[in-house]
C-alpha cells in the first residue's frame, strides 16, 4: 500500500481552520491581472488555489485584477479563461476588481471620514522622498492634516475628472515612521484618464493593488488568500485595511513562486520577447506561457503532475526544467500514437521486390493495449534517414552499411548491396535486397540483426514541415545572469525541416493527437497546418539530451 502524501503547509492551515470550526467551507481565488498571457508560474498558483478548493469541498473564484486600464485588454482576459479551462479547472464565479469600483470608492470615503486617508498634491518624487529609507523614518506630507471636509471634496473632485493625471493622489494615513515601508502612508488611489476595457471612461481614478486586493477578497468572503513570497511585506497593509473598514477578515498566506531553469517568469520580459519579435507571439512554443506550452504539445495532465511534484514551499528555489520535460515525456509515452517520419531522406530501392506493394500493420502504442493497429504501405522504393547509413562503418555499427543487414520497423530485413552516387560523389540511393521470409510477426528467416530503422514508402509518403524546438535560453539561471536577459537567447532554439516524409496515417489522424515519431521524439500538429501542408512541432525529445550538450560545451 502506497504511503499517503504529506500535507503542504497551506493544507495544514486549511485543515486546522476547518476542524476548529473557523470556517464551514473554504473559498479561494485566482486573481490574475489581464495584462499578458499566463505562464507556467501561474499554473502553479492555479493548481494550488483550485486544488485546495477541490480537495476540501470549497470553491474558487476567477477574479481579474483590472485596476490598470493602460496595460489591460480583453484579449488577455479571454486567453486567461482558456488557459484555466484547459488546465482542467472550473471557477465558481467570474469576477473583476472593476465590479467593485463603487464599493472601493465608498471604502475610501469611509477611511477619509475616519481621518485615515487624505488627498495629497505632492509629486511622485516628493512622495518617494517623504517615505524615507528602511533605516530612516519618513516625513509627513504637508497635506497630511487636511480636514475631513476638504479631503472629501477633493477626492470627489478627483473622481469627477477635475484634475490631471498625477496632479493628486489619495493616501492612507498610517505611520511615516513605521518599520514596514509599505505602511508609510501608501497611495491608495491615483488619477488615470484612460479607457478601461470594461468600464470605458466611467472612471478616471483607479485603486492601487494594495487597496483593491484585500477588499475584493473580503467582498467575496475569500477565506484563504494565497499569493507569492514577494507579498509578505504587503500583508500588514492588507490586514490594516480590512481591520479599519471592519469587513470580512480574509487572511493572506504566502508561498514560494516558481523559478525554473532556462526560463523567464516575468510578463514584462515575455512581452518584450513578443514585441521585439524574438519569438512569434505569446503562443510561440518556446515561450513559458501556458498557451505556448499547449501549442508545443505539452498536456494539461503533465503540467498538473509537475506542479504536484514540485510542491508548495516557503522558500524560493530554482526548479530544473528537466523535471517538467520528464513529466511531459512520462505522460506522452502513455498516450502518444507511434508514427514513422523521415527527416533527411535517402532512397532505398529493393531490387528483388516484385509487385505494386503491400499493406503492413503496426501497433499504435505498445503502452496502450486499446490503441489498436494501423496500416502502413510498403513498396519497392523507400526512404530511410540519411544518417542511418554509413559507407565506411566502424565496428559495432548496427545500422545500414554495404553488405550489412538491418530490420525495417514492422516490415522486413534488408541488406545493402550497392551504393549509387551522383557526379559530385553524393550518395543518391541504395540498392538493397529484402528477405521475403523475414516479415515482422511471421519471420522464418532465422536471421538475427541488431539494428531496426524507421522508414516510409516513397510512393505513399506525405510531405510535412517539422519544427524542432529547443530551450529559448542558453543559461541555467536567466534571472541572475549578467547583462540583459535577451543576451542569453539560444539562437538555435528552432530548426525547421521543410521537407520531411511521413507515413500516410498522419493525414487521417485527429488534429489533437499526440505523436511519438519513432526514434525522433514527441510531436503534435501545429495550428499552421493546412490540408496541403502538415506542420508538426517537437514537444520534447525522447531523452534528455540537453544535460549532455551542456557538459560537452
Amino acid at each position: 500500500m502506497s504511503e499517503e502524501k504529506s500535507l503542504n503547509f497551506i493544507e495544514e492551515i486549511v485543515e486546522a481552520d476547518l476542524s476548529s470550526g473557523k470556517y464551514q467551507s473554504i473559498v479561494t481565488r485566482f486573481p490574475p491581472e489581464p495584462n499578458g498571457y499566463l505562464h507556467i508560474g501561474h499554473a502553479k498558483s492555479i493548481c494550488l488555489n483550485f486544488g485546495l478548493a477541490n480537495k476540501y469541498g470549497g470553491k474558487t473564484n476567477l477574479r481579474f485584477d483590472d485596476t490598470n486600464p493602460v496595460t489591460e485588454d480583453t484579449e488577455y482576459v479571454e486567453s486567461i479563461k482558456d488557459d484555466v479551462r484547459w488546465l482542467g479547472f472550473n471557477w465558481a464565479e467570474e469576477r473583476y476588481a472593476s465590479d467593485y469600483f463603487e464599493q472601493l470608492f465608498d471604502f475610501a470615503i469611509k477611511l477619509i471620514e475616519k481621518e485615515l486617508a487624505y488627498v495629497d498634491d505632492s509629486t511622485s518624487e516628493a512622495i518617494a522622498q517623504q517615505k524615507g529609507t528602511p533605516t530612516q523614518a519618513g516625513t509627513n506630507s504637508p497635506f497630511r492634516d487636511r480636514s475631513v471636509a476638504e479631503n472629501l471634496e477633493l477626492f470627489k473632485a478627483m473622481r469627477a475628472g477635475q484634475f490631471k493625471d498625477g496632479e493628486k493622489v489619495l493616501r492612507a494615513k498610517i505611520d511615516m515612521a513605521h518599520p514596514n515601508m509599505h505602511m508609510r502612508d501608501p497611495i491608495i488611489y491615483r488619477i488615470k484618464h484612460a479607457q478601461h476595457h470594461r468600464t470605458g471612461d466611467q472612471w478616471c481614478i483607479y485603486p492601487m493593488y494594495d487597496f483593491a486586493h484585500g477588499q475584493s477578497d473580503a467582498i467575496e468572503n475569500i477565506t484563504h488568500s494565497v499569493c507569492t513570497l514577494e507579498f509578505i511585506p504587503h500583508r500588514a497593509l492588507y490586514d490594516w485595511f480590512i481591520e479599519q473598514l471592519e469587513i470580512f477578515p480574509s487572511k493572506q498566506y504566502e508561498f514560494a513562486r516558481l523559478n525554473m531553469t532556462y526560463t523567464v517568469m516575468s510578463k514584462r520580459k515575455l512581452l518584450q520577447l513578443v514585441n521585439e519579435q524574438h519569438v512569434n507571439g505569446w503562443d510561440d512554443p518556446r515561450m513559458s506561457t501556458i498557451s505556448g506550452m499547449r501549442r508545443r504539445g505539452y498536456t494539461a495532465e503533465a503540467i498538473r503532475e509537475f506542479c504536484d511534484r514540485i510542491g508548495i514551499a516557503k522558500r524560493d528555489n530554482l526548479i530544473d526544467v528537466g523535471l517538467l520535460e520528464f513529466c511531459v515525456r512520462e505522460h506522452l509515452n502513455k498516450i502518444a500514437v507511434r508514427r514513422m517520419v523521415v527527416f533527411d531522406p535517402l532512397k532505398v530501392v529493393l531490387t528483388n521486390y516484385e509487385g505494386d506493394g503491400e499493406i503492413l500493420w503496426s501497433e499504435n502504442n505498445p503502452e496502450d493495449q486499446n490503441a489498436g493497429n494501423r496500416q502502413i504501405p510498403f513498396s519497392k522504393e523507400l526512404y530511410i534517414e540519411r544518417d542511418d547509413f554509413m559507407e565506411v562503418a566502424p565496428k559495432k555499427y548496427f545500422r545500414l552499411a554495404p553488405g550489412q543487414m538491418v530490420r525495417l520497423k514492422s516490415a522486413y530485413i534488408i541488406r545493402c548491396d550497392e551504393v549509387i552516387k551522383d557526379a559530385s560523389g553524393m550518395i543518391t540511393e541504395l540498392h538493397c535486397t529484402y528477405i521475403p521470409e523475414s516479415k515482422s510477426g511471421s519471420d522464418t528467416s532465422g536471421i538475427n540483426v541488431k539494428g531496426t530503422l524507421h522508414w516510409v514508402s516513397a510512393r505513399h509518403a506525405v510531405k510535412a514541415e517539422v519544427r524542432l524546438y529547443d530551450r529559448l535560453f542558453k543559461v541555467e539561471d536567466v534571472g541572475n545572469a549578467e547583462g540583459d536577459f535577451k543576451d542569453h537567447i539560444n539562437t538555435d532554439s528552432l530548426e525547421v525541416i521543410s521537407n520531411a516524409y511521413a507515413e500516410p496515417a498522419l493525414v487521417a489522424d485527429s488534429s489533437d493527437n499526440r505523436y511519438q515519431f519513432l526514434r525522433k521524439g514527441y510531436f503534435c500538429l501545429d495550428k499552421d497546418s493546412t490540408a496541403e501542408k502538415l506542420v508538426f512541432n517537437r514537444t520534447v525529445t525522447l531523452k534528455d539530451t540537453w544535460a549532455k550538450e551542456v557538459k560537452k560545451g
